[in-house]
């Protein structure tokens, strides 16, 4: 099976400017493409996942890819897919937001590949080198005012109002396609789906501006929007987006996001976001359909995108942590993991070394008063460290305390509260 097909089989495939163009494009070429990664955050989220994937599919197919940081185009703002226009952040945000995304990239993509190893490249490079002239003269007459309005990221804007400075923003990409074509030999250029209007006025820009001097080949192709099965935005919780930064978003809390995936969506996502074989996706399909109460299907998913984005010691933290809250064995985590775990519960600062349980209750907030504290002692509904503890008198000592720092105390079934020393 060669790699649009692959590509089609697992459903990632939206548009293709010329699919049969393409498809033999990559059989005669070591291909060199690219994707753009605006950096309007500190951090990547899993909504960037799909088309970072794509490079690295391609990547281990062969292909030469290059992550383009926009350092740039991040400076104005791409119109497509929103109502409003977005807030500009000053260049020295845009800068250090541009060097973390640029790390995240590298620990996905190979950048020590041989042959194929993967590129950064930061359109501010060329773009905050051109004049207004330049620009105008240049690139700005391949432009037909009527053509960029009839573009999906400009028309859906002109009711509420689209500034010349995002109106513009279609050109700015068309440029890095044509600067990476010219400089890197990049004949492809990917995207979501959101991109396409985009993507195709950078095919029209490199025809138009070499015409008469050599014959164009180049390539576009989108991957689809994913969606939940419940109609609900994929890569959001109630805690926000899912950062690929572990200090935004753990690596528990990242883990945690895919073993909760739905049963109706759990296929899908293993055979777009991860490389296991359509075989073994096949027979996880199976377990689904026969054992849904197991998630086995889930548990995969989980673990193949927790090693991807982050690695085997944060995955086998996160199954740690798991396994703990699943069993109660509190005591088995170490103070990084309490960290990670816990990280949402309340929490108290003891100013006592060795605190009688019966006070900590109260002055936690975990028991409303003295008298509930004793009933919640007696009844046998207070755990320290996962451990069941019914003495009134019982004072917590540093034995007690998870590397000197932490005490985990649950009252009833689900409620947990983090205790500091």
């Amino acid at each position: 099976m060669n790699l649009l097909e692959d590509l089609h089989q697992r459903g990632l495939v939206n548009q293709i400017t010329d699919e049969e163009g393409l498809q033999k494009h990559l059989e005669n070429h070591q291909v060199t493409l690219y994707c753009g990664f605006d950096p309007t955050a500190d951090s990547l989220h899993i909504g960037h996942l799909l088309p970072v994937l794509m490079l690295k599919r391609f990547q281990v197919a062969g292909h030469r890819p290059i992550a383009l940081v926009g350092g740039g185009t991040g400076m104005i703002g791409d119109p497509s897919g929103r109502s409003s226009e977005r807030q500009l952040n000053s260049a020295e945000v845009v800068k250090g937001y541009s060097d973390r995304i640029k790390d995240q990239l590298a620990g996905i993509l190979n950048f020590d590949h041989g042959e194929n190893a993967a590129v950064a490249r930061n359109n501010h490079d060329w773009l905050s080198q051109m004049t207004i002239i330049d620009f105008l003269r240049d690139t700005g007459k391949h432009f037909g005012v009527n053509y960029m309005l009839a573009k999906d990221s400009v028309e859906s804007r002109i009711e509420q109002g689209i500034s010349f400075t995002e109106f513009s923003y279609m050109i700015l990409q068309s440029l890095d396609f044509q600067q990476l074509y010219q400089k890197e030999n990049c004949t492809l250029q990917i995207g979501g789906s959101d991109q396409w209007g985009n993507i195709t006025a950078g095919l029209e820009l490199l025809r138009r501006s070499t015409a008469g001097e050599e014959e164009v080949e180049a390539y576009g192709l989108t991957v689809p929007l994913i969606t939940k099965a419940d109609g609900s935005k994929f890569g959001k919780t109630a805690g926000g987006a899912v950062w690929l930064d572990p200090e935004k978003t753990s690596p528990y809390e990242f883990y945690q996001f895919w073993i909760n995936t739905d049963d109706r969506d759990v296929i899908r996502y293993l055979k777009v976001f991860t490389f296991l074989s359509m075989d073994e996706i096949a027979e996880l399909e199976k377990e689904v359909q026969e054992r849904p109460e197991k998630r086995v299907a889930q548990r995969r998913l989980a673990e193949e995108m927790t090693k991807l984005v982050h690695d085997e010691k944060a995955l086998q933290q996160a199954e740690r942590i798991s396994e703990a809250l699943f069993s109660g064995d509190i005591k088995a985590l170490s103070g990084e993991e309490i960290e990670q775990g816990f990280k949402d519960v309340p929490s108290f600062t003891s100013e006592s070394k060795d605190p009688q349980l019966l006070d900590l209750l109260v002055e936690s907030g975990i028991s409303s008063s003295k008298r509930q504290a004793r009933e919640d002692i007696g009844n046998g509904a207070i755990y320290i460290n996962g451990e069941r503890n019914q003495d009134l008198k019982h004072t917590i000592q540093q034995e007690e305390r998870i590397e000197d720092r932490f005490t985990i105390i649950r009252r009833g079934k689900k409620k947990y509260f983090l205790i500091r020393y």
